[in-house]
This record gives structure tokens, C-alpha cells and sequence, in this order.
């Protein structure tokens, strides 16, 4: 946590040292800081899949630690940049004393006593013949006779910046927040740390922010974290959200063993942070905490705390895990509330918790609105039980074996808590094991699917030419759609973006109305009865696709060869917004030895872990309103095809962004 800083010991040789140093004139030039050259937004934290803040959709950055172990090593001291960072580059007179303005902001930061109050400084200015330059020069005529009376104080005077409402302080604290970590031991949040020291409004504005949303790349962090809400029970009551989905021992030089003889985070430190969060709304953990989730730990998430929203466990499959999980979510915990405050929950690839415990959840969540089971032993009867009040809008169930496809089309068919309200669906199989849905569940599924969704991976399914025109009226909304293995021919694939062809009239001859008109008269003379013909079924009309990402990886009739032949019409404009193809290995690897043609044509290769991407490079027309990939139910993700589902508004990173996009 960016507060640690205050509250790091300082040495005496080092407080003199940094007291000692001489102001920096405008011919010098500061030593350049180790994170000076760094851009802010690129930083990312140990083992962490963030998204690049590129011009070109698919760009992440896969960090590694890239600091030696003797330089990370676990300390009570923190690692400072040097302290001319911290002291402006003009030259100024100095005033013949110390600055007064010594109150309430006397915050100790690395060694020194600094202040950049506003009012303090204005009141500074009125203690000399010169005002400082901000406030114009003033000249002021020396008094005749100087009063031994002290000069009162003059009141507080607030910027146009503080005299605005809490809200808009709220938002403006909240653009400057940096909520991933830095890579390695770079300090993030510099500015929030900047504002703490400007006035009394803006140091609780910038407290609240900085409490708000707390990430914990490492176990010091989360000590330190500790120690400040233990001592401060205010700053414990401003927390919203407890992030550990960036942590990890990796590059300290640690081992698992010595993690656990640290004991900086463990399931007592844990269950001891949750007591003094009363507020929490949002719990964010992976599997390189899991053992330390005890049946503490899980009982105070669950129904110890009255405001918990968004709980995500994702990768937590230990043997500890499961056997505290299953404890707390069990009908025999008398405990146990008959329905829970939780609206977003992921179980991501939670593989080892038994059916039973499903069953118990599952029917618990009236508010439900974001669920992901992916790799799980969730079975069609536990989703069943969803209560019908909620209102499911992000549904993943992909690789869940134990599911039948008649039993996943019914329930997305006939549930009220998801036939109306999708946004998000994934039921991806790995079709070298098995297939969830044949092509009579595609058949049931497609003409029911809600026209408020907008990303589908049906990714393994078995898609056939009878398909296509079921898909056609869904391009309208999706800007999603996964149909990988599908065995789809490319001519059925482009007709996604070739309108049908309108059908011919053709003229009737004279003689041939003539013949038709004698034809209706004897009819009518015979009374011929005939049966009513059925009533035909009326086409939408066909309107542009909104896709702006396809997936065809393992789809036989794409190859490199096909994808530049003149029958292929994916790479060309009217395709456009097509922004992404996702591909098989194979094709990747071609059209990664394939640099000049690649540019030639306008387009990229992206790759991340078992993933690659053949991305359109965007031209000086496209406006920025084309070229934003960011979306509402992205939930704070810009790029496309991401397998996991979100339970808080975040940027992707850590293991999450690993899950999301790389997996």
C-alpha cells in the first residue's frame, strides 16, 4: 500500500543526510529516478498479464520479475528514490527563518518536514516584504512604528479546488488512483501522496481513495496495511474492496515454507483485517492464497459481514480449501444464512468442490447477477435452484463435464433468472474430450438466445451449415462470437457479411395471366376447397454485423492459404468493425513468418501463452469512438475474447489477466 510510506522508520544519519541536501539550481539536473522513465501505465506487478493501452486491440504486457532477489529482499525499511525528486528545480531566496506553517500536515516523509498547503503558503507570503509569485509581487510599506503586539493569524483561505462538493473531489481522486502495482519495487500513487500534503480537504479526500480499493502485491504490504487500520479504526471503515489477485512470492527470494514462517499473511492476519472492515463489498483472492482461506476466513466472507457483493476464489483448489469451503457452505451450518448479499461470484476453475456444495450456494443467491463456473463439478439440478429473482447477466460454464447439453438449453431457455438478461455466455468446450452442446442443441439454443447479448463462445459446439442462417440475426448485437471446431465451409463464414441476394420477379406474359385468370374461375365453379397453405416465416431484413471479435480457431476450412486467397473477403474494409480473429497455433505460426505480407495487408500478429490473434492494424480514419474497445460489461477490460468473468470494475492484471486472456 501506497500509505506505507509515512510510516517507514527513518535512521538519524539518513534524516541528516536528507536534511543536508542543497536545493538543485536551474543549470543542474537531478539524477534520473529508477522509475522516472517508466510510463505510469505500463508498470505491472510480479507474474501479471496486464493490457497495453495501445493503438492496436490485443497487446498485453507478460511480465516477469525482473529484480534479483538480493534487491527485494524482505525489510522493515522501505526503498526511497533519491530526495532530490522531491525538491523543485528553481532557485528561490529563502526566507531568514523556518516555515511556520507547522500544524496539522506536519507528515514525515523519507527524513524531511514538508508542506504544500496552500493556505500555509499564503500565509507565509504576508510574513515577508515579497509575496510569493503565484499571488502577483505586492508591495508593502514598512510601518513607522513596529508593535511588539503579535500579528493575529488570518483565517483559513480555501482554493476554488477545495470549495468543491465531496463527489466531484471523489471522482477527480479516483482518475489518479493507480490500481494495479508497480512492477517491482517502483512507488505508484506518487500523486495521491502529493495530495495528501496540499490541505486539510484534500488529505481526508485522498485517505478515502487510497483505503477505498486496497491491492496487495506482496505479504509487507498487506503488514503494513494491517498495522495502519489497527491503529487507525476510521481508515478500516473507508475500505471497499481487498484485492489480492496480484500477489505472489515470486522474485523475493522466497519459498512457500518461508512464507509461512513470515507470518505476515496468514489466515489469523486475515480473519483479523476482515474484523476491522466492516464496509467490505469486494474480496478478490487466487490460488496462491488458498490455503491460507480457513473456515475463519470463509465464515466472515460469507455471512459475517452485511455488505460483501463480489467474492471471487479464482484457481483455489487445495485439499485445505475445500474442506473449509464445504464446512461453511453446508445446510448443517446453523449459521449458514437462508440467502446471501452476493450479487457477482467466480468459482473459476475451482475444480475439487464437491457437487453438494452447489446446491447449497446456489440457492442462496437471490441477487445473483455475474456467476462463473468454469471447470467445476456444478451439475444442471444445482443451477436449477438459482432463485428466479435474480437476474443472471454474465454466465460462464465452460469445461464443466458434468453438465448435459439438453440440460444446459433447457435451463438458458425456461430460467427466469437468465432467459431475458444475458450479456455474457460462455460454454467453450475442449473438443478433443467431449462436446457439451450436439447440433440439435445449437438448433433449440440459437433462435432463444436475448437480444441484450453481446459476447457468445460456443467455441467447441457442433456448428453446421443449417446453423448459419440461425446466427445471421445475432450479428446484429453480438460484438463477440466464438466458433471454434466449428465445421463450417469460409463462403458459410463470410456470408455473416454478404447480404443475401434479393430474389428475382419475373414478368408474367400476357398469355399466361389470361390462363391463370380461367384457372380462379373454374376454381370457383367447382368450389374447390383447398387447405390453407402454413404461414411462411417472415425474414428479418439483413442489417451489417456489429462483430468486432471472431473466433475460428479450429476451423479446418480456414488456412493461411485461404485467408489471402481473392475468395477471401475477413481482411478486406467490409468486414470492418471486425477488429480480431482469433486462430489455431498453426496458422499463427504461418502468418508470423509472414511479416511483409502481414503489413501489406493492414494486419497483426498478437500472442499471448496458447493464444494468438490476427489483429487489424487501425487506420487515420477511424474515429475514437471506433477505435474504444472499452464496454460497460467488459467491467474494466479493453480487449477482446477474454474466458473469464469479471466481479469487480478493475483493469485486468495479475493472475486474473492470465485467466482472462492467456489461458
Amino acid at each position: 500500500m501506497s500509505q506505507s510510506r509515512s510510516s517507514s522508520t527513518i535512521r538519524p544519519a539518513a534524516r541528516l543526510r536528507a536534511e543536508s541536501t542543497p536545493l538543485i539550481s536551474k543549470n543542474e539536473s537531478p539524477p534520473p529516478s529508477p522509475a522516472r522513465h517508466e510510463k505510469r501505465g505500463d508498470r505491472t506487478s510480479f507474474i501479471s498479464i496486464k493490457e497495453d493501452d495501445a493503438d492496436i486491440a490485443q497487446t498485453f504486457f507478460d511480465s516477469k520479475p525482473t529484480q534479483p532477489a538480493e534487491t527485494i529482499a524482505d525489510s522493515s525499511e522501505d526503498v526511497h528514490p533519491p530526495e532530490l525528486n522531491m525538491i523543485s528545480t528553481l532557485t528561490v531566496q529563502e526566507p531568514p527563518s523556518c516555515c511556520p506553517c507547522r500544524r496539522w500536515k506536519q507528515i514525515r516523509l523519507r527524513g524531511r518536514w514538508m508542506s504544500r498547503s496552500f493556505g500555509d503558503l499564503r500565509l507565509l507570503g504576508t510574513n515577508y516584504q515579497q509575496a510569493p509569485d503565484w499571488e502577483g509581487a505586492v508591495e508593502v510599506s514598512p510601518s513607522p512604528i513596529e508593535e511588539e503586539t503579535q500579528p493575529s493569524e488570518p483565517s483559513p483561505v480555501l482554493s476554488s479546488l477545495e470549495r468543491l462538493p465531496t463527489e466531484i473531489h471523489d471522482q477527480i481522486m479516483s482518475l489518479l488512483i493507480t490500481e494495479t502495482p508497480s512492477n517491482g519495487c517502483a512507488h505508484r500513487n506518487t500523486d495521491l501522496m502529493a495530495c495528501l500534503l496540499s490541505s486539510r480537504t484534500l488529505h481526508s479526500v485522498t485517505l478515502r481513495t487510497l483505503y477505498r480499493h486496497a491491492t496487495f502485491p506482496h505479504s509487507l504490504i498487506f503488514h503494513k496495511f494491517l498495522n495502519q487500520i489497527t491503529q487507525n479504526s476510521t481508515l478500516g471503515s473507508a475500505v471497499r474492496r481487498l484485492d489480492f489477485s496480484h500477489f505472489s512470492s515470486i522474485g523475493l527470494g522466497r519459498t512457500k515454507r518461508m512464507n509461512t514462517e513470515i507470518q505476515m499473511l496468514t489466515a489469523s492476519t486475515l480473519t483479523a483485517c476482515l474484523d476491522l472492515t466492516p464496509r467490505l463489498r469486494e474480496f478478490l483472492v487466487q490460488e496462491h492464497l488458498e490455503d491460507d482461506l480457513d473456515e475463519r476466513v470463509l465464515g466472515k466472507l460469507f455471512h459475517g459481514l452485511l455488505f460483501v457483493t463480489a467474492l471471487d476464489f479464482c484457481g483455489c483448489a487445495s485439499p485445505s480449501f475445500t474442506s473449509a469451503f464445504s464446512k461453511v457452505i453446508s445446510r448443517s451450518n446453523p449459521v449458514l444464512p437462508s440467502t446471501l448479499t452476493l450479487e457477482r461470484l467466480s468459482l473459476h476453475e475451482c475444480a475439487t468442490l464437491p457437487a453438494q456444495t452447489f446446491y447449497t450456494l446456489l440457492a442462496r443467491l437471490p441477487r445473483l447477477t455475474h456467476l462463473d463456473l468454469c471447470h467445476t463439478q456444478v451439475t444442471a439440478s444445482a443451477l436449477s435452484l438459482i432463485p428466479d429473482t435474480a437476474r443472471l447477466t454474465h454466465l460462464n460454464l465452460s469445461r464443466c463435464t458434468r453438465l448435459a447439453g439438453d440440460q444446459v438449453v433447457d435451463f438458458l431457455v425456461n430460467h427466469p433468472a437468465v432467459k431475458d438478461s444475458l450479456v455474457y455466455l460462455n460454454l467453450m468446450a475442449d473438443a478433443s474430450r467431449y462436446r457439451l452442446l450436439c447440433a440439435d442443441d445449437v438448433s433449440k439454443l440459437l433462435p432463444r438466445l436475448p437480444s441484450t447479448l453481446r459476447a457468445l463462445n460456443l467455441s467447441g459446439a457442433e456448428i453446421v451449415s443449417k446453423h448459419v442462417p440461425m446466427l445471421q440475426p445475432l450479428m446484429s448485437h453480438l460484438e463477440e462470437l466464438s466458433i471454434g471446431f466449428g465445421e463450417l465451409s469460409l463462403a458459410e463464414i463470410q456470408s455473416f457479411y454478404i447480404p443475401p441476394p434479393k430474389p428475382k420477379v419475373e414478368e408474367s406474359s400476357p398469355e399466361e395471366e389470361a390462363n391463370s385468370e380461367q384457372r380462379e374461375e373454374l376454381d370457383r365453379s367447382q368450389q374447390v376447397t383447398e387447405p390453407k397453405p402454413a404461414e411462411e416465416v417472415t425474414e428479418e431484413p439483413w442489417c451489417a454485423p456489429s462483430l468486432r471479435y471472431l473466433d475460428l480457431t479450429g476451423v479446418k476450412a480456414l488456412t493461411t492459404a485461404m485467408l489471402f486467397s481473392s475468395d477471401c473477403i475477413l481482411l478486406r474494409p467490409v468486414t470492418q468493425p471486425l477488429e480480431v480473429i482469433e486462430l489455431g497455433e498453426r496458422v499463427i505460426s504461418d502468418l508470423r513468418a509472414r511479416g511483409p505480407t502481414n503489413k501489406r495487408v493492414g494486419w497483426a500478429v498478437r500472442e499471448l501463452g496458447r493464444r494468438g490473434w490476427y489483429v487489424r492494424e487501425p487506420s487515420p480514419e477511424t474515429s475514437a469512438a471506433e477505435k474504444d474497445p472499452g464496454r460497460p460489461w467488459k467491467m474494466g477490460a479493453m480487449w477482446w475474447g477474454m474466458r473469464k468473468i469479471p466481479v469487480a470494475w478493475n483493469e485486468v492484471g495479475g493472475l486474473y489477466g492470465h485467466y482472462m486472456f492467456k489461458k
